[in-house]
């Protein structure tokens, strides 16, 4: 941890002195006293950063929280029942931390986090420009659109015109320039220091050059930091009022606080995550646990609520540091600052703090993040856009609350669209309309599924798939009841039910088979049997495979059997017709031989399926990379083998080509297998007189084909 000083002790120099005018401003906006904010800062550092396994996120009293901390304050009478409302709070979070309550952290969906980062980009933006012209009564802490000085933000804008000072526009404008051009900077040894230090002590330099030289520029105590005089450490400790355990009002303000200091937390740990650099991830109970424990010291101390803050999250992250120890040190500079410097700090511009914040939102909302998240579609931009939009007219958290109903609706709207998968399938000869129901199905899904049942048309043949799904509700079962037991049977629908059996008390039916029968076969023309192929081949290569239902096609086919084609093919073990053309149990006979020659074995089965089984067409398939013809091009071969290789000789003579170009040359080597797949069908038609005049006779058609087993699409001559 301690290796990373170099890195994370500049970058808490920074957040600090952003962070000490923040706790000081929302201490007096809350209505405690005045120095709880440093307090509250100091735990948050220090108590925090050493339980919390967040690596930058930096915590401190909650902004998000003073209007909270005001109304609790007034409700309880005391700012010291106040504390102890707040110690019980700590507790709280401490034991939701333990049992793990931070889960909630991983059901806050992207859009939101993204648009909470990018709303409080935006608010840093339009807060801190009043402060970068001087006009300094706007209330530091305040992020809410509505202040507590009756103003908002737009308003605020407005009222510059008004009240401004001429030397806060010099430094503020001159600290922006500087930090944006300070990597470009020569000078190698001056990059080392974070450019937002350098602006501060710049800032702190120019005004005293003003004081001494150009008055009318100078900057008064009004627009400075201001910490006031601490006479001794007993002075700003509060203890809480322990006599108040009683009042269940107490109870239920640390109720309050103990759930919205929690919610904000988790969703700037989210916030925080998105934009480390390394997207380390941290444990959101273990944050809780921390936050918990920070909320108790700080109550007994007499500070105010501790959160995960984002606004010094960002300066931190950007001020370079790497670990958890920039937060610590945050903390130790807030103590050791208001002890012992703080008329330095009083020199500070706030002008100077402002243009760092400035940068810090505009990296937050950069316009290219409304771009991307535009680009991928309604369903993303609008819970993001309506997130932002919501944060900057209201606060944190009512903008988040409602970013994240948006995006509830969203997920029910999609629900209802597309709970399910639905469409026609061809299956050999029949149609199929498939619904296949996913993991999840809740009464959500009710409408959706009802209109499509009940807009099946009447004698279709319906497969209801349930095989896939864990969860599904006892709407959709009674649903489902109504439409087996009554709809279906009144619109002659046949209906296939798979898997709801054992899980949902619906037995599995089985009213159809896509298997071909003997009617379905006679009725086919070659022609039709071709297409049928064709079809099948195109969902293999696009791998849109139909779903077989081999154990019901087993019962089907295992009296008889009804193909519809015949492939002669080689024995690749690529090349399987059932699997390459997608076809069931029993819709094709295959041949498997060596370089799909024919011999007088395979010449009489060929015509045993068209002649006795009904088969209207018959394919001879060669195949690219084909090994039986590459081992007759490159050898006579021995033995047996030769009974193969002499036939396929013939193509390669018929291409007129030497073998070693035929070898060299892959397009030269699938017009050798062609060829051999056009002599094998010549073989037939010379061979059997039968299957020449069935084929002459258009009953039935022999076709060659070729297989690509690049991209598995079947090429018909």
């Amino acid at each position: 941890m301690f290796s990373k000083l170099k890195s994370d002790l500049p970058a808490s120099i920074v957040v600090f002195l952003v962070a000490l005018p923040l706790c000081l401003g929302v201490a007096l906006a809350s209505g405690a006293p005045l120095l709880s904010g440093i307090i509250s800062g100091v735990v948050g550092g220090v108590v925090v950063g050493f339980i919390s396994k967040s690596n930058t996120s930096v915590s401190g009293p909650a902004a998000g929280l003073t209007a909270v901390v005001l109304s609790a304050i007034m409700k309880l009478g005391s700012f010291e029942a106040f504390l102890l409302a707040l110690v019980i709070a700590g507790v709280f979070q401490y034991i939701a931390g333990v049992l793990r309550g931070g889960v909630i952290a991983n059901y806050i969906p992207t859009n939101v986090i993204k648009g909470l980062l990018a709303s409080i980009g935006i608010i840093l933006i339009l807060k801190q420009i009043p402060h970068a012209f001087g006009y300094d009564s706007v209330p530091e802490e305040d992020f809410s659109f509505a202040q507590s000085d009756n103003e908002n933000t737009f308003s605020e804008l407005l009222n510059i015109l008004n009240y401004f000072s001429y030397g806060s526009i010099v430094i503020s404008v001159l600290s922006i320039i500087t930090m944006i051009y300070w990597n470009r900077l020569p000078i190698k040894w001056l990059k080392k220091i974070p450019a937002s230090l350098f602006v501060v002590l710049f800032g702190v330099f120019i005004n005293q050059i003003f004081y001494h030289y150009i008055p009318f520029l100078f900057i008064h105590k009004d627009h400075l930091v201001h910490i006031p005089e601490i006479k001794n450490i007993s002075s700003i400790i509060t203890t809480p009022d322990f006599k108040s355990i009683g009042n269940y009002q107490v109870w239920i303000v640390a109720v309050t606080i103990a759930a919205i200091a929690s919610l904000e937390s988790l969703l700037n740990l989210e916030a925080v995550e998105n934009i480390d650099p390394k997207k380390r991830i941290s444990s959101p109970n273990r944050e809780l646990v921390a936050q918990g424990i920070g909320n108790i010291c700080s109550g007994l101390l007499g500070g105010i609520p501790v959160t995960s803050v984002i606004v010094r999250s960002s300066v931190n992250i950007n001020a370079g540091a790497e670990t958890k120890m920039s937060t610590i040190f945050h903390g130790i500079l807030l103590l050791g600052s208001i002890l012992l410097i703080s008329p330095f700090l009083n020199l500070i511009p706030l002008s100077s703090l402002a243009a760092i914040l400035i940068l810090t939102g505009y990296k937050l909302a950069k316009i290219s993040i409304f771009k991307d998240k535009f680009k991928k579609g309604m369903k993303q931009f609008i819970p993001f856009i309506s997130t932002v939009l919501a944060i900057l007219f209201t606060d944190l958290l009512i903008g988040v609350l409602i970013g994240l109903a948006i995006s509830i609706l969203f997920l029910l709207i999609s629900n209802y669209k597309n709970p399910f998968k639905i469409k026609r399938e061809r299956v050999s000869v029949k149609e199929t309309i498939k619904i296949e129901l996913p993991n999840q199905v809740s009464f959500l899904n009710k409408a959706s599924i009802k209109k499509a049942l009940w807009k099946i048309p009447n004698n279709s043949n319906v497969i209801l798939d349930a095989r896939y799904s864990d969860y599904i509700d006892d709407d959709i079962i009674e649903l489902i009841k109504t439409f087996k037991n009554t709809v279906a049977v009144e619109n002659n629908i046949s209906l296939n039910i798979f898997g709801l059996k054992d899980a949902f008390q619906i037995d599995d039916q089985v009213q159809f088979v896509n298997v071909i029968d003997k009617e379905d076969q006679e009725k086919l023309t070659p022609e039709n049997v071709l297409e049928i192929l064709k079809e099948g081949n195109k969902r293999f290569a696009d791998g849109d495979l139909i779903e077989k239902y081999y154990s019901q096609q087993i019962n089907a086919t295992s009296n008889n059997q009804n193909p519809i084609a015949i492939v002669v093919s080689c024995i690749d073990s690529r090349t399987s017709p059932e699997i390459i053309f997608d076809l069931g149990l029993g819709d094709v006979i295959s041949i498997r031989i060596a370089g799909n020659i024919i011999n007088p074995e395979i010449l009489g089965s060929i015509e045993f399926a068209c002649q006795k089984i009904g088969t209207k067409l018959i394919v001879v398939l060669g195949h690219s990379n084909c090994g039986a013809v590459t081992y007759a091009i490159s050898s006579k071969g021995e033995g047996n083998v030769t009974s193969i290789t002499s036939k396929i000789e013939k193509a390669v003579h018929d291409c007129n080509c030497d073998s070693h170009s035929i070898i060299e040359n892959p397009q030269l080597l699938n017009d050798v297998i062609k060829t051999n797949t056009n002599n094998s069908i010549a073989e037939i038609l010379t061979e059997s007189p039968y299957l020449k005049e069935q084929i002459n006779s258009g009953k039935i058609k022999i076709v060659s084909g070729f297989y690509d087993t690049s991209n598995g699409l079947v090429l018909f001559e």
